[in-house]
């Protein structure tokens, strides 16, 4: 292992907007199970796929249209 390295040709990480953050949320049962099963369908672990999901929604700007029944 080198005593000092050079980074002066460096390149910033272009992912580094994409590094993820631990949060707690609280979530319906069911709307966990729901996710649980859709996952296992497509095949990806189900925190993935409501991680895929939200991205898609605030990506693509939608706006959420809530009626209390």
């Amino acid at each position: 292992m080198r005593e000092e390295y050079d980074f002066t040709q460096a390149k910033k990480n272009p992912y580094v907007k994409k590094i993820k953050k631990q949060i707690t949320i609280n979530i319906d049962s069911d709307t966990i199970e729901y996710f649980k099963c859709q996952a296992e369908t497509v095949g990806i672990p189900y925190q993935t796929l409501i991680n895929l999901y939200l991205t898609d929604c605030a990506a693509n700007k939608k706006q959420l249209e809530i009626s209390w029944k």
